[in-house]
C-alpha cells in the first residue's frame, strides 16, 4: 500500500519527527510465517475429518454428540484464548524491538497464567457437564454421550492450554516451524488413539464417543509435555525466561489486551451456542449436518486462520520495530493471501459437497442438509478470509476492542437474530443456515473500515516490564 507510507511519512514531517523506519520489502514474511501454520492446521482439520468420520460410523447421534462437547470446550477456553491474544501482541512488540529477554519473561507468564486459567475452566466441564450439554434440545442418549466428551475433554484443560499458549509465544517471535512439527506429532497420537479407543482396537477397550475424547486429550498432553521439555531445557526460539516473571505490570498488560479478545472469544462462542440451540430446535439431523458441514469446510477455514497468525505476528513486530508501513503492508497482504486461498480450497470443497458428505455418514437427510449448509458457508468464504487476516492484524496491532465489536454486531445483532426471525416464521432449516450470510457480510466490512482507518496504530499495548 504505497498511498499508505505517503500519508504516515507526511504526519511525521508535520509532527517534527523523523519518519518511521520502513521495511526493506513492506509486507514481505506473509507467506514464511503463514505456510507453517497452514500446514498445522490443515493436518488438524485432517485428524478432525478422521475423527467425524470415525464418529459417524455410530450414527447421527453420536456425530451431535461430538459437536456439542467441541463447542463446549470452545466456550470454556474462550477466556485463555484472551491470554493467548495478549502474548501474541506483547510478544511480537517486544521480539520486534529486540528485547528477547523481555519476550521470555512475558511466555513463562502467560504459560503459568494460561495453566491457572485452565484448572479453573475445567471445573464446570468435570462436574456439569450434563447440565452444559443440557442446552442444547438433545435426545436423552445423545445426552448422555456429549456429558461423556465434554467431561473427559475438561480433564485434559491444562495440557491443552500449555500447549497452546507455548505455540502462540514461538508464532509470535517468527518460529512457526516449531509449533508445526509439535502440532503433527500431537495429530498422528490423535488419530491412533481414536481408531484404538472408539472401535477398542490395539488390545484398547471400544469406548465410543467417549474414546474420541479421550484420544485428543491424551494427544495433546503427551504434545504440550513434549513442548514443556523443550522450553524448559532451552530449546526453543523463546526460552524459559527467569524466576519472578508474573509481575502484576506484566499481568495488567496482558489484561489490557486480552480481556476484549476473552469478551469476544466468550461472545462468539455464545453466538455460536444460541445459533446452534435454533437449529437443534429442528432436530438431530439438522444439528449433525451442520457439525459435518464445518468439519469438511475447516480445509479452507484453517487456511485463514495462518493467515491471521501471520497478520498478527508481523504486524505486532514491525509496529514495535516502528514500521508502520510494512505493518500497513503485511496487513493488507495477509488479506489478499487469505482470501485468493480460502476461494481456492472453498471451490474445490464445493464441487465435491455431495461425494464427501456421503463418505462421511450413510444418512440421506443428513447428507443433503450437509450439502445445503456447506453451499451457504462457502459462498461467503472470501468474506471470511478478509475478517481473519484483518480482524488478526488488528490484534496484533493490541486493538482487540474492535474485533469484538465487530462479533456482537455480526455474530449476535445480525446471524442470531435473523435465525430467530426465520424459526419464529416457521422456514425451514436452509434459512436458518443462510443467516449466517449476513453476519459475515457486516463482519469483513467493519474490520476492513477498521484497518483502512489506520486508527489501530496509535493504540499503546504499555510496556509489561521488570
Amino acid at each position: 500500500m504505497p498511498e499508505a507510507g505517503a500519508e504516515i511519512a507526511a504526519e511525521a514531517m508535520l509532527l517534527d519527527e523523523a519518519p518511521p523506519r520502513p521495511s526493506t520489502r513492506p509486507g514481505e514474511g506473509v507467506w514464511r510465517l503463514a505456510w507453517p501454520t497452514i500446514t498445522a492446521n490443515l493436518l488438524n482439520s485432517s485428524v478432525g475429518f478422521v475423527n467425524i468420520k470415525i464418529v459417524g460410523s455410530l450414527g447421527a447421534s453420536a456425530v451431535a454428540a461430538v459437536t456439542t462437547g467441541q463447542r463446549i470446550f470452545f466456550v470454556l477456553q474462550s477466556v485463555l484464548m484472551g491470554v493467548t491474544a495478549g502474548t501474541t501482541a506483547l510478544v511480537a512488540r517486544s521480539w520486534g524491538a529486540g528485547d528477547r529477554a523481555e519476550a521470555e519473561q512475558l511466555t513463562r507468564a502467560s504459560t503459568l497464567a494460561g495453566a491457572a486459567l485452565a484448572v479453573v475452566l475445567s471445573l464446570p466441564g468435570i462436574f456439569f457437564a450434563e447440565e452444559l450439554a443440557g442446552l442444547f434440545r438433545l435426545d436423552r442418549a445423545t445426552l448422555a454421550l456429549a456429558g461423556g466428551f465434554i467431561r473427559w475433554t475438561s480433564v485434559f484443560n491444562v495440557g491443552f492450554a500449555v500447549f497452546f499458549v507455548l505455540g502462540t509465544a514461538q508464532r509470535a517471535a517468527g518460529d512457526a516451524l516449531t509449533p508445526l512439527a509439535l502440532g503433527a506429532f500431537a495429530n498422528l497420537v490423535n488419530v491412533a488413539l481414536v481408531y484404538a479407543l472408539v472401535y477398542g482396537r490395539l488390545g484398547l477397550p471400544a469406548l465410543g464417543v467417549k474414546g474420541a475424547a479421550l484420544a485428543g486429550g491424551i494427544a495433546f498432553s503427551a504434545s504440550a509435555v513434549l513442548t514443556l521439555a523443550l522450553f524448559v531445557s532451552g530449546r526453543l526460539t523463546i526460552g524459559v525466561g527467569s524466576h519472578g516473571s508474573l509481575t502484576r505490570e506484566r499481568l495488567r498488560a496482558l489484561l489490557h489486551i486480552g480481556w476484549p479478545a476473552a469478551l469476544e472469544q466468550a461472545a462468539f462462542q455464545g453466538g455460536f451456542l444460541l445459533f446452534l440451540w435454533i437449529v437443534s430446535m429442528y432436530g438431530t439431523a439438522p444439528y449433525a449436518a451442520y457439525g459435518i458441514g464445518v468439519t469438511i469446510l475447516s480445509f479452507s477455514f484453517v487456511v485463514g486462520f495462518g493467515f491471521q497468525v501471520a497478520a498478527a505476528t508481523l504486524v505486532g513486530q514491525r509496529l514495535g520495530s516502528g514500521d508502520r508501513v510494512g505493518a500497513v503492508a503485511s496487513g493488507w497482504r495477509a488479506m489478499r493471501l487469505s482470501v485468493a486461498a480460502m476461494v481456492v480450497l472453498s471451490s474445490a470443497i464445493l464441487l465435491a459437497a455431495r461425494p464427501i458428505a456421503r463418505f462421511m455418514i450413510d444418512d440421506p437427510e443428513v447428507v443433503r442438509l450437509t450439502v445445503a449448509f456447506i453451499y451457504i458457508l462457502g459462498t461467503v468464504q472470501p468474506l471470511m478470509a478478509v475478517e481473519y487476516a484483518l480482524g488478526g492484524a488488528l490484534r496484533g496491532a493490541g486493538d482487540t476492542r474492535f474485533p469484538f465489536l465487530a462479533v456482537l454486531a455480526g455474530l449476535l445483532g445480525v446471524r442470531c437474530l435473523l435465525a430467530a426471525l426465520f424459526a419464529w416464521l416457521g422456514l425451514r432449516v436452509e434459512w436458518i443456515f443462510a443467516a449466517l450470510i449476513g453476519d459475515y457480510v457486516v463482519k469483513a466490512s467493519m474490520l476492513a473500515w477498521r484497518f483502512r482507518s489506520g486508527r489501530w496504530q496509535g493504540i499503546e499495548v504499555g510496556r509489561a516490564g521488570r
